[in-house]
């Protein structure tokens, strides 16, 4: 295993921190960690190799995949529809279903107008 661990910049921790606060079904702005009756350990967090928290890391982490990435090490691309980044899987080129077919619904939008074109200009 590689040793490309680092800090984590300032952007970063706001992400993480606005994961937390929006996302975390264990924190509570009024009482913190729940489970942990203290302040949320995640929001001291300074290294891709620091610990993280369980629950954040399964249910709260894959909702940002850049950051997930950042921990994780796995590769990402930004989908070409979207721009969003997500983790490298084979020949993906799209994020999503979605940003698939609307790509699907535009380059056939082209093809048909050039056809029309061409067959306007005979």
């Amino acid at each position: 295993m590689s040793n490309n661990h680092r800090e984590l910049t300032g952007r970063e921790k706001q992400r993480i921190k606005k994961l937390i606060t929006s996302l975390c079904a264990n924190h509570d702005k009024e009482y913190g960690c729940l489970p942990l009756d203290c302040e949320c350990p995640m929001f001291g967090i300074c290294y891709t190799n620091s610990a993280l928290c369980s629950y954040f890391r399964k249910s709260v982490l894959p909702e940002d995949a850049e950051l997930e990435a950042v921990f994780t090490r796995t590769p990402t691309t930004n989908c070409k529809q979207c721009g969003k980044p997500f983790p490298v899987d084979g020949k993906r080129v799209y994020c999503s279903e979605r940003c698939a077919e609307e790509a699907r619904r535009q380059q056939t939008a082209a093809r048909v107008r050039k056809h029309r074109e061409k067959k306007q200009q005979m």
